[in-house]
């Protein structure tokens, strides 16, 4: 009988905490579906409409602001941004900890002295590099400075020197090179960390802010994240398109993660070790 209390009373206080976390996305929900006069002013909308994702895809007729060109944006630019991290995080991590060659152990040791840097000390650098490179205003000026990943990189070392020796050995008695080892040996076998490595990497890029708004200035190649940012002042007497907007931001992250959630799960285990 005391088990069974423990059990409901420990259902009803997850569940309390469960609602509290999902509380203010089922309310930006709402409000992005409200009618305009109830937007922050009901917390159940008495009707729902999509008149706020409408007006984020024809401006409303108040201004061109280009929503969806934005989210297409930021697409290209996490996808690419995240995609060149994990290459060069793998490709570092398989060299250290695989190939093991001399001046390795100094590799290792920056990458771990480079975590300690908050990336804003970068800012400037990266910015002069990007003008004298001629790539501000541009996809490469907002993907290649944000290519690397020390995080990523000190993760694949640390699951690479798991990994079974014999294998490895095994497929360099048969002749395998080290390319062929690390595309057929190597990764397939991390894939849960690199799906956890890939969901990380590409929520911290897509969440991007400061570096987006500094390396473009062109309306047309900004990011959704950047875009919504600068239009609470334009369009503080519209909020239900901006509700709509966060909606929008919020979807390929909530999508990946129920795509990739075994994995994830998988990946987790590794990192909690």
């Amino acid at each position: 009988m005391a088990g069974t209390k423990k059990r409901i009373l420990f259902i009803t206080m997850a569940t309390v905490l469960l609602l509290f976390f999902i509380f203010p996305y089922v309310y930006m929900v709402l409000q992005s579906l409200a009618p305009w006069d109830q937007v922050d002013k009901k917390l159940f909308p008495t009707i729902l409409t999509l008149r706020s994702y409408v007006f984020l895809k024809t401006g409303g007729g108040q201004a061109s602001v280009p929503w969806i060109g934005s989210f297409f944006n930021s697409m290209i630019v996490s996808f690419g941004s995240t995609f060149l991290q994990l290459a060069t995080a793998a490709l570092l991590a398989y060299a250290i900890s695989i190939i093991k060659f001399r001046g390795a152990k100094f590799f290792e040791n920056f990458i771990l002295f480079q975590m300690f840097f908050p990336t804003i000390i970068f800012i400037l650098p990266n910015f002069i590099i990007i003008k004298s490179l001629h790539i501000s205003n541009n996809y490469l000026g907002m993907i290649l400075p944000l290519s690397i990943s020390a995080w990523a990189a000190f993760i694949y070392e640390n699951y690479f020197k798991g990994l079974p020796n014999e294998i490895l050995e095994a497929a360099k008695i048969d002749g395998a090179n080290e390319i062929r080892i690390a595309r057929s040996i190597v990764l397939p076998m991390s894939k849960s960390i690199t799906t956890i490595l890939f969901l990380f990497l590409f929520m911290g890029r897509w969440n991007e802010l400061m570096w987006d708004m500094i390396a473009v200035t062109d309306v047309k190649l900004k990011t959704l994240n950047v875009l919504l940012s600068s239009m609470f002042g334009p369009y503080g007497g519209y909020p239900g398109p901006l509700y709509a907007a966060s909606v929008i931001l919020s979807v390929p992250l909530i999508v990946l993660f129920i795509i990739f959630s075994k994995n994830f799960k998988e990946g987790m285990n590794f990192v909690l070790k």
